[in-house]
C-alpha cells in the first residue's frame, strides 16, 4: 500500500508539471496593434487604398484622424514616417491612412468633383473610410491632417464634409480650390507659385461653395508652412490663413502671437488658448520637407488630455460678409531710432517671375523699439505683390515696411520676421542697405 502510495504520488507531481509545462507551451503574449489593410469599405469612386490602425487600448469614443500622405507617398509609409501612430498608442484615438494610386500618388484637390460635397472622386473615397470605421466602433470626433498633398486634401475635406471634421492639421498646403485646374491637369502652377492672391472674402466663398446652403458650425484649422517652400510657395500660407479666418467670421489681425521656438511665430485668431479657431505657424527658412509636428497637432485637436475637446466647433458662418480689419501701421510714425544699433537679416528665395524675401530685423540694443519702420530700395524690375507681418510702400523702389498692429514692439536683443512675395524682371538680388527709423543697419 504504501509502495502504491508512493507511485501515485509520483504519478500526481508529474502530470501537474506536465501540465505546468504544457501550459507554458501553448501560452502566446498580448496581442499588439498593427497597420491593417481594409478593402471593400465603401463607395470608391477614384480606387483609393486604405490602412488602419486601431490601437490596442481605445479611449471612450475614440476620436478618428484622418492621416493624408504627400504625393509619391502612401499610407503605410506616412504611418511609419509620423508619430500619429504612436501617439494614437498614448491617447486611444484611431487612424486611418488613405492611399492614392493614380500615376505620382497625389491626391485629387484640382478636379470639380473633388471640390464640391459628394462630388466624387478622392474625397468621396475618404468618407467611405471614415464611415467604415464609424460603423464598427462607438466613435467621437472626426480629424484630417496631411503634408503638402495631404495638406491640400486636408482644406478640401474640411471644406467639403463641414460636419464631419471638428478640426484639421495642415502642413504644407495651399487653401480650397486653390489647385483647381480644367483641362484634365493634374497642376496649378500659379497656385503653387503663390501667385494666386485672392480677397479673404473670395477665399471664403470657394469654402462655403463646396457646400452650398450649410449654416452650420466650422471646423479649426492649424496650418503650417515654410518661408522657404520652393514647392508650395510661402504666399500660400497668407492666402490660407486669409480663408479660414474669412470661414470662421474673423479678423485677420492675430488675437495672439507667440515664438514657440527658435524661428517659429505662432498667431492665433478668434481665441488666444490652444484651441482657437485658427492657428498658424510661420517657420522660418524651413523648405517644403518641413517636419510634421504631430504632437503640436494632436493638442491643437484636443487629443492630449491637455484640454477637454470643445466638442464639434461652434463658430458658424456670419450671416453678413465679414469686415476685415487689415493690419495698421501706428497712429505716429516712429522717429527715435533705435539704441545700441539693429541687424537685419535678409533672405531672397527666387524662381522664374517670382520672388520671396524673408527679413529679420534685430534689436542689437539694451532699450526696446516701439514702433518701427525698415526702409530699403528694392533692385530695378522687383515689385511686392503681398507680404506679411508689415505694410509695405510703395510696392517697388524706395520702400518703407512697417509694423503690424502686434509686433511694434522689439525688447532688447529680440526679433521680429516678416517678408513678402514681388515680381521679378531678371534681378533677384537684395538691397544693398536698409535702415530701421532712420538709422542704418547691418546687413546679412
Amino acid at each position: 500500500m504504501r509502495r502504491l502510495v508512493r507511485a501515485l504520488a509520483v504519478a500526481t507531481g508529474a502530470m501537474v508539471l506536465a501540465a505546468g509545462l504544457v501550459s507554458l507551451t501553448v501560452a502566446t503574449p498580448a496581442s499588439a496593434a498593427a497597420l491593417t489593410e481594409v478593402t471593400n469599405f465603401g463607395t470608391n469612386p477614384s480606387n483609393l487604398r486604405m490602412h488602419l490602425y486601431v490601437p490596442d487600448r481605445l479611449a471612450t469614443r475614440p476620436a478618428i484622424l484622418v492621416a493624408v500622405h504627400y504625393c509619391t507617398g502612401t499610407g503605410p509609409a506616412f504611418y511609419s514616417g509620423t508619430q500619429f501612430a504612436s501617439l494614437a498608442d498614448r491617447y486611444g484615438y484611431i487612424v486611418i491612412y488613405p492611399s492614392a494610386t493614380r500615376s505620382g500618388q497625389c491626391f485629387d484637390v484640382y478636379s470639380p468633383q473633388a471640390l464640391r460635397r459628394d462630388g466624387g472622386s478622392d474625397p468621396v473615397s475618404i468618407m467611405s473610410m471614415v464611415r467604415y470605421v464609424q460603423q464598427r466602433y462607438s466613435t467621437g470626433q472626426v480629424f484630417a491632417t496631411g503634408t503638402s498633398s495631404g495638406a491640400m486634401m486636408t482644406n478640401v475635406l474640411l471644406g467639403n464634409y463641414p460636419d464631419v471634421f471638428a478640426a484639421g492639421a495642415a502642413f504644407a498646403g495651399v487653401p480650397h480650390s486653390c489647385f483647381a485646374t480644367t483641362g484634365g491637369s493634374t497642376w496649378n502652377s500659379e497656385c503653387a507659385n503663390g501667385r494666386l492672391i485672392r480677397t479673404a472674402q473670395q477665399w471664403g466663398d470657394l469654402v462655403r461653395a463646396a457646400y452650398p446652403g450649410y449654416t452650420g458650425a466650422r471646423p479649426r484649422m492649424q496650418l503650417w508652412h515654410g518661408t522657404n517652400d520652393e514647392t508650395l510657395r510661402y504666399p500660400n500660407f497668407g492666402e490660407e490663413v486669409k480663408q479660414w479666418t474669412n470661414v470662421h467670421g474673423l479678423s485677420q489681425t492675430p488675437s495672439f502671437t507667440d515664438t514657440p521656438q527658435s524661428g517659429y511665430t505662432r498667431t492665433r485668431y478668434g481665441g488666444s488658448g490652444p484651441m482657437a479657431p485658427v492657428e498658424a505657424i510661420s517657420m522660418q527658412g524651413v523648405s517644403h520637407n518641413l517636419p510634421v509636428n504631430a504632437a503640436e497637432a494632436i493638442r491643437f485637436f484636443g487629443l492630449d488630455g491637455s484640454t477637454p475637446p470643445t466638442g464639434t466647433p461652434t463658430t458658424a458662418p456670419p450671416t453678413q460678409p465679414p469686415t476685415q480689419q487689415p493690419t495698421q501701421p501706428p497712429t505716429q510714425p516712429p522717429t527715435q531710432p533705435p539704441a545700441g544699433g539693429c541687424a537685419v537679416s535678409y533672405t531672397v528665395n527666387a524662381w522664374n517671375s517670382g520672388l520671396t524675401a524673408a527679413i529679420t530685423i534685430s534689436n542689437r540694443g539694451s532699450s526696446a523699439i516701439n514702433g518701427w519702420t525698415l526702409s530699403f530700395t528694392l533692385p530695378a524690375g522687383q515689385t511686392i505683390v503681398s507680404g506679411w507681418n508689415a505694410s509695405y510702400s510703395p510696392n517697388s523702389g524706395a520702400v518703407t515696411a512697417r509694423n503690424a498692429s502686434y509686433n511694434g514692439t522689439i525688447a532688447p536683443n529680440a526679433s521680429v520676421g516678416i517678408g513678402f512675395q514681388a515680381s521679378h524682371t531678371g534681378n533677384t538680388g537684395r538691397p544693398a542697405s536698409v535702415s530701421l527709423n532712420g538709422a542704418a543697419c547691418t546687413l546679412s
